[in-house]
């Protein structure tokens, strides 16, 4: 299944823009300072980029990667001028997120194709899993939901609420239903009634990390018990607006189950969108969904290109 035909690819780029607005004028601004009164690049000048990096939440090993190689060019040519930095950084941006450009999913044949959505509480996971049930159906798509973030009650309404929103079916226990017991309900059903995409919410947050591992591992085992295959997708959703905190989470999640793409959410609301950069090169995982508004259409297909063109359009 090619996404890109579920989600509208034309070239929206004030509406990107408009997301990355606060990113964009923090980063700048910060960058501008770095060049004025300069023609060439020195120690000076790679000193306050590399300042501007980490002031967007690139994090301090991309960021040291990035000055790293354009130190190197600067010791290739002396005379690098000022002018020429922001296509460097546009090349160096867009080389260390080469695994991030995802928009084809191979369905398996006869069977629907499985969706296990992680991350922590409050990351806006439960949206996501909303605006994806949406695409999908839009599409011409059978998508069923598995409501099995049975710890909270809330994450159970809230996703019952999605469901009733897309006109989906949910399957559902309730709270302290046993999550693996919702997940293989949730599979068979959609087996039987023939779904084309089955998205299955998974708790935020347990007791430790040894719990949040054995939790996610019972639940991938029972849904291959009816597919084999399943999960598909792991797709862990991250909260932008909060920085290195979302890296941190990453490397939990990633230690507990493979994940296998990254949703980014409220990229709108902050100024440290430098974040997909560091999350992209540090774990080599496809960043394939962002989220730049509250409005359907603002969860969109993430495209490398579009994001590093938008990042320096000023």
């Amino acid at each position: 299944m090619n996404l890109s035909s579920i989600f509208s690819k034309k070239k929206d780029k004030e509406g990107l823009d408009l997301g990355l607005r606060k990113t964009k004028e923090g980063f700048f601004a910060k960058l501008g300072r770095a060049l004025t009164g300069k023609t060439t690049v020195d120690a000076e000048v790679l000193d306050n980029i590399e300042e501007s990096l980490i002031g967007a939440d690139v994090g301090t090993a991309t960021t040291t990667k990035i000055i790293d190689n354009l130190q190197q060019r600067v010791v290739k040519n002396k005379n690098l001028q000022t002018t020429e930095v922001y296509g460097i950084l546009k090349e160096e941006i867009a080389s260390l997120m080469s695994g991030s450009n995802g928009s084809a999913i191979e369905m398996p044949k006869g069977m629907p194709y499985v969706i296990m959505v992680v991350g922590v509480n409050g990351v806006g996971k439960t949206t996501t899993i909303g605006k994806l049930a949406n695409h999908f159906k839009s599409s011409g798509l059978k998508v069923m939901l598995g409501a099995a973030d049975t710890f909270r009650a809330a994450a159970v309404d809230q996703l019952k609420i999605w469901a009733t929103r897309v006109d989906v079916p949910i399957v559902s226990r309730g709270m302290n239903a046993d999550p693996s017991a919702v997940a293989f309900d949730t599979v068979q059903s959609a087996v039987a009634h023939k779904s084309d995409v089955v998205i299955i919410d998974t708790a935020g947050r347990l007791h430790n990390k040894a719990g949040l591992m054995d939790e996610l591992s019972k639940i991938r085992r029972v849904m291959q018990k009816v597919i084999p295959t399943a999960p598909h997708e792991v797709l862990l959703v991250l909260d932008a607006s909060t920085g290195q905190n979302a890296i941190e989470q990453c490397k939990e999640f990633t230690k507990a189950t493979d994940v296998t793409a990254i949703a980014l959410t409220k990229l709108d609301g902050t100024a440290k969108g430098g974040v997909v950069i560091g999350i992209s090169d540090q774990f080599k995982i496809p960043v394939r969904y962002i989220g730049v508004g509250e409005k359907m259409e603002d969860l969109r297909l993430f495209d490398k290109q579009e994001f590093v063109e938008s990042l320096f359009r000023q």
